[in-house]
């Protein structure tokens, strides 16, 4: 294994580890230490990897981002844009374990950036990527003829805030709502816009 691959992989079970402990106990109790352990490094091999528990956190959320973008998009070239739309769309809920230990790291970059302007600046940037990450989808599919024509950031932050609302709620277990509710509200707003049918598509 070359010292690029092992470099690669060390970075990656770091920030897998670093997602979990987040996820678990928040990023206000974790130490650096507990990272190392869960990731079989040293601490030192973590400190050079990351000097500081904020740079270790924002990498953390870009690469759970990263990894849920990858995945979605997986066929992109070939699946009806509908249907990649409608991942999308799964997967700015908590539909899952994973999307869940997403939500509770989103959860602590919301409290974070309240309080801290750098950390407010980050989850802003954050927020532009997702909204370029559901626009792409729209703009594939109104270019191939097989969306209506709308306007695609009304529609993109539309999609984001009603995503963070029902969000928050299936996170508090709130008995009102439920994930096919949630999920079924969110794509009827995507849906008429973009000429669709009000059912979210097989595979989506």
């Amino acid at each position: 294994m070359s010292t690029k691959v092992r470099t690669a992989d060390t970075r990656e079970r770091i920030l897998t580890a670093a997602c979990e402990a987040i996820a678990e106990i928040g990023f206000e109790k974790i130490r650096m230490r507990m990272v190392a352990e869960r990731a079989g490094v040293s601490t030192a091999l973590l400190h050079y990897h990351f000097d500081t528990r904020e740079k270790l956190f924002t990498e953390a959320m870009t690469h759970s981002f990263a990894n849920t973008a990858v995945d979605v998009e997986r066929d992109a070239e070939t699946a009806p844009a509908a249907v990649i739309l409608a991942r999308i769309v799964r997967n700015l809920l908590p539909t899952d374990p994973e999307l869940h230990q997403d939500w509770r790291l989103w959860q602590e970059l919301w409290v974070r950036a309240l309080r801290d302007e750098a950390t407010r600046t980050y989850a802003v940037d954050l927020y532009a990527q997702l909204h370029a990450w559901v626009a792409g989808a729209v703009r594939r599919g109104i270019e191939s003829g097989e969306f209506t024509p709308t306007d695609v950031d009304e529609l993109c932050t539309l999609v984001l805030s009603l995503s963070d609302g029902y969000g928050i709620r299936l996170m508090l277990r709130d008995p009102a709502v439920t994930l096919e509710t949630a999920l079924a509200a969110v794509w009827r707003h995507v849906a008429g816009p973009l000429g669709l049918p009000d059912t979210v598509p097989e595979g989506g």
